[in-house]
C-alpha cells in the first residue's frame, strides 16, 4: 500500500482511533443506500472492523467504481469482526415513509451483527434505535469514518445486486443502469409502462399521470 493511501486511511480512521483510545473495543459503522430512488428497497449495513485495520481503497461508496466496490465488498466481509444488513422494501417505505424505513433498516442492521458493538458511528441520522448502545451521528460520515465507509460499500453493493436482479424481471425500466433512481429514461418508462411491483408509489405515482 502506498504511503499516500496509508495516510488517507489513517485520517479516515480518526473517529475510530479516538474511541479505541477511550477504551471502546468494538466500533460499528452504519450507513444506508437507496434513500432517494423511485423504486427498490432502502438497504442499511453495519460493519465492525478490527482495531487498526486499513483496507486499501475503502472510501465513501459514491466515490468508488462499481467494479472496485464489488471487490471491496468481498474483502470487507472477509476481514470484518462482524457485519449486518437490513433490507426494507418499497412496501415498507410506502407504509411508514422513507425516513422511518431508513431508521428501521439501520436498527435492524445493528441487530444483525453477530457481535454487540461498544459504540456506533452512524452516517448523519440522529434518531436510530441502537438498543442502548452509545452512538454518534456524523454528517457525511461515509467520507469521514472508515467504519461508516465500509458499511456504505456493503449497503450499496447489496442494493445494486438486487436491482440487477430486478432488471431481469422488469427489463423495460432499465434498473441495471440507474438502480431505480429518477433518471429521465426511468421516468419516461414509468409513463409508458406504469408502475411495477418494486416501485415506491409515494415516490412514483405522480409520473403515471
Amino acid at each position: 500500500m502506498k504511503e499516500a493511501e496509508i495516510e488517507r486511511l489513517t485520517k479516515l480512521s480518526e473517529y475510530e482511533n479516538d474511541l479505541h483510545s477511550k477504551g471502546y473495543k468494538l466500533i460499528a459503522g452504519v450507513d444506508e443506500a437507496g434513500r432517494g430512488p423511485l423504486a427498490g428497497p432502502v438497504v442499511a449495513a453495519a460493519v465492525i472492523l478490527p482495531e487498526g485495520m486499513l483496507i486499501e481503497g475503502v472510501n465513501d461508496s459514491k466515490k468508488i467504481s462499481e467494479k472496485r466496490r464489488e471487490k471491496l465488498y468481498d474483502e470487507i466481509i472477509e476481514k470484518a469482526v462482524a457485519w449486518g444488513v437490513s433490507i426494507q422494501d418499497n412496501n415498507v417505505i410506502d407504509d411508514i415513509n422513507i425516513l422511518e424505513a431508513t431508521r428501521r433498516a439501520m436498527h435492524m442492521a445493528i441487530l444483525d451483527l453477530e457481535e454487540r458493538p461498544d459504540y456506533i458511528l452512524i452516517d448523519a441520522e440522529k434518531k436510530v434505535d441502537t438498543n442502548g448502545i452509545p452512538f454518534l451521528p456524523i454528517v457525511k460520515g461515509d467520507a469521514l469514518s472508515i467504519s461508516i465507509a465500509a458499511a456504505s460499500i456493503i449497503a450499496k453493493v447489496t442494493r445494486d445486486r438486487m436491482m440487477r436482479e430486478y432488471d431481469e424481471m422488469f427489463p423495460m425500466y432499465g434498473f441495471e443502469k440507474h438502480k431505480g433512481y429518477g433518471t429521465k429514461a426511468h421516468i419516461e418508462a414509468i409513463g409508458k409502462y406504469g408502475l411495477c411491483m418494486i416501485h415506491r408509489k409515494t415516490f412514483s405515482e405522480k409520473f403515471t399521470k
